[in-house]
């Protein structure tokens, strides 16, 4: 599988966050040494009752207790979005070797926007980063998520009559 392949499933997981009603950001561990995909989350920070369940640090979590370790060392972290200054710490805490986001994040993001994390010289551990894999893919759903946000009906139906592909 190349990295498009793996951000497809991320942004199953976005889906399926849509579908919650949760801002709809996906996220997947993967060792890049066999491709075997170690976890998969979704954003769960408004209906889980826990602002930092962000996809990131769900999937590193997740990753965490099926390897039964408490870094990422070597593995590689595909997300739909940008990560936020906090889940870029979290990346940088738990190793991650390489970060391949989707969408850029102008107003959130800290990778390749805003504070730029890894850029700052008290960062512990830098990760390869390759921002934009499917990137309009990525956005678009986000788009469609806050617009929907605005009009009324449940999720559900808001992603039944968008035009993002299931």
């Amino acid at each position: 599988m190349n990295c498009q392949d793996y951000m497809e499933i991320a942004l199953k997981q976005a889906k399926k966050a849509f579908e919650r009603d949760e801002v709809p950001v996906g996220a997947i561990v993967v060792n890049p040494q066999d491709g075997t995909i170690i976890s998969r989350a979704g954003n769960g920070g408004e209906h889980g009752r826990n602002a930092c369940a962000h996809a990131e640090i769900e999937a590193m979590n997740k990753a965490c207790r099926k390897l039964k370790q408490n870094r990422l060392w070597g593995m590689e972290l595909y997300v739909t979005l940008e990560p936020c200054t906090m889940c870029a710490a979290a990346i940088s805490m738990m190793r991650i070797s390489k970060v391949y986001f989707g969408a850029i994040d102008e107003k959130g993001g800290a990778v390749v926007s805003g504070v730029r994390f890894f850029d700052a010289p008290t960062c512990h551990h830098r990760p390869k980063v390759e921002g934009g894999v499917l990137e309009e893919e990525c956005a678009e759903i986000l788009k469609q998520f806050f617009k929907n946000k605005r009009q009324k009906g449940t999720p559900k139906e808001h992603l039944e009559k968008s035009n993002i592909e299931k």
